[in-house]
């Protein structure tokens, strides 16, 4: 706990808390001390059915051995870059792997139209295909400044400094004192609370 809070934006009262977080996550299908993906959109949605491409990029980022699982220490690094103190650069970085959903190490124009398909379709947001295509071809321009057809790091980093609404869903503000926001984590639940009581 110690070496995860040193690596991450979290005190080790903030570890431990989430250690309890992470066991009820753990435990709401398999108990196996592991988060599957299904647990993972389980703890999401309240739904490990529902089919959600964010859900899936996010559980792929947290998942960086890509076993099919999160350990612990996995889901404690991953969820550090959503902490209020995380340096604006791993969440610049966090986001540029969010949309970058193939491994060609640049993101193109057709998974920025993925990823805002994606996102509009869990808002319920209905645009007409003229305007939605309108707004994802002036994106990708505003973006690609190098104008080769593709997005690197350096320019997304540019694109966000430009747009600092992009990284308005980086943060979770309860992550900075998990202990006085959640204090039900901290204090040891009885061992027969379901994932239901995380809400």
């Amino acid at each position: 706990m110690v070496l995860l809070a040193a690596q991450t934006c979290f005190e080790v009262s903030e570890v431990e808390a989430l250690h309890e977080l992470f066991r009820k996550l753990s435990s709401s299908v398999v108990e196996d001390g592991l988060i599957s993906k299904e647990e993972f959109q389980l703890g999401l949605f309240r739904n490990s059915k529902k089919q959600s491409l964010l859900a899936d990029r996010i559980f792929n980022l947290f998942d960086s051995k890509h076993d099919g699982m999160i350990e612990f220490g996995e889901f404690i690094r991953s969820l550090s870059i959503f902490h209020p103190d995380a340096p604006q650069e791993e969440k610049i970085a966090f986001t540029f792997q969010l949309f970058k959903t193939r491994q060609t190490g640049f993101i193109e124009h057709e998974e920025v139209k993925e990823m805002v398909f994606a996102f509009l379709n869990e808002s319920d947001v209905i645009l007409s295909d003229d305007l939605l295509e309108a707004i994802i071809d002036k994106t990708f321009r505003e973006a690609d400044t190098k104008g080769d057809g593709k997005i690197d790091p350096e320019e997304w980093n540019e694109f966000v400094s430009r747009n600092p609404s992009m990284l308005k869903n980086m943060t979770i503000p309860y992550l900075k004192d998990i202990g006085t926001s959640f204090p039900s984590f901290v204090q040891r639940a009885d061992p027969e609370d379901d994932i239901n009581n995380l809400g």
